[in-house]
């Protein structure tokens, strides 16, 4: 069974950063249709925040668009996400997802992101 293992979460205050990581412990991440991140905050839905496509095409949110940064480190089978610029709506809980295929998905055990003003 394929896990997401993922890091980086914590406080931190408006305008600092933040670097989440999520590494597969099995299977490939190049390989797979969609890797990335959601964001769950209190009494909202789960959203998406940045995705990238296997052809390395990434999507962002409109709100996070020029803040964060997504990468993919292949032979660490992880992908990061970079937070710049934090804003207190920023605060969620992060859950990493790969689309393995169109009939297996992955969730990550989810990262509490906390941006104090």
């Amino acid at each position: 069974q394929v896990q997401l293992v993922e890091s980086g979460g914590g406080l931190v205050q408006a305008g600092g950063s933040l670097r989440l990581s999520c590494a597969a412990s099995a299977g490939s991440i190049v390989d797979s249709n969609a890797a990335g991140w959601y964001r769950q905050a209190p009494g909202k839905q789960r959203e998406l925040v940045a995705t990238v496509a296997r052809d390395g095409r990434t999507t962002y949110a409109d709100s996070v668009k020029g803040r964060f940064t997504l990468d993919r480190d292949n032979a660490k089978n992880t992908v990061y996400l970079q937070m710049n610029s934090l804003k207190p709506d920023d605060t969620a809980v992060y859950y990493c997802n790969v689309v393995w295929n169109s009939a297996w998905i992955t969730w990550g055990q989810g990262t509490q992101v906390t941006v104090s003003s």
